[in-house]
């Protein structure tokens, strides 16, 4: 009973947060990326120099945001052990292939009037979202799965800077008209948060584990402490 009780009590909140997460990328497919299906669009021609990287980069990068949610669940990693090694390793490749190539990007888009200063937000971005999931596998590797569990999460939480960069300025008017000094501001205020967003959830995370493993009844504790006569 205390498992179950334990289960409902996290699984409805991750529910909902996994739910929010999947709005937020339909909005941004929808707002930001709607130009894919439209080869006769304008920004097409920006994107021009350096499309097959970009093309790269968006697989990539599509791979870890719709992958990572599969690692959080318990009941997954359980039964389908391989599937979340599989997964997991595909999560690690997509972050070291997307996070260079980002920064190369950046860097070419400033052929075309971006900031230098976007591009040094661009590396750090690249640098926080590889260095924690390096640790993780690293902790992957070792067996130390609670570790490896709390880094991913940090990772995760920097991966969905890319979401909710797009959704704010979008639900703001921000982007209209496009302006990089905006652009950049929300990126650091967002990265800012985001390894402490992931730490938040760690804490949420072992609070509902330890309430799961606590004595439902006051006599409980000491009925399993206490040796059968």
């Amino acid at each position: 009973m205390a498992d179950a009780a334990g289960r409902s009590t996290w699984v409805r909140p991750k529910t909902f947060v996994f739910a929010f997460i999947a709005a937020m990328a339909l909005y941004v497919l929808y707002h930001n990326e709607r130009f894919l299906i439209d080869a006769a669009h304008p920004v097409w021609q920006h994107y021009a120099p350096f499309k097959w990287w970009l093309l790269t980069h968006g697989v990539a990068g599509a791979c870890a945001l719709i992958l990572a949610p599969l690692q959080f669940s318990d009941r997954l990693r359980r039964r389908f052990t391989t599937l979340h090694r599989v997964t997991g390793s595909i999560y690690v490749t997509a972050v070291f292939l997307l996070s260079p190539l980002g920064i190369y990007i950046q860097y070419l888009d400033e052929m075309q009037g971006a900031s230098r200063s976007f591009t040094v937000a661009t590396v750090i971005f690249s640098a926080v979202l590889m260095t924690t999931t390096g640790i993780a596998l690293i902790f992957a590797l070792n067996n130390m799965f609670r570790q490896h569990r709390q880094w991913m999460t940090r990772s995760y939480a920097v991966a969905l800077v890319f979401l909710e960069v797009r959704v704010i300025l979008g639900l703001f008017g921000l982007d209209q008209p496009f302006d990089w000094a905006i652009t950049e501001t929300v990126v650091w205020s967002c990265l800012a948060v985001a390894v402490l967003i992931g730490d938040l959830t760690n804490q949420w995370y072992e609070l509902a584990s330890e309430h799961t493993r606590r004595p439902s009844a006051p006599g409980a504790a000491i009925a399993v402490a206490t040796p059968a006569e």
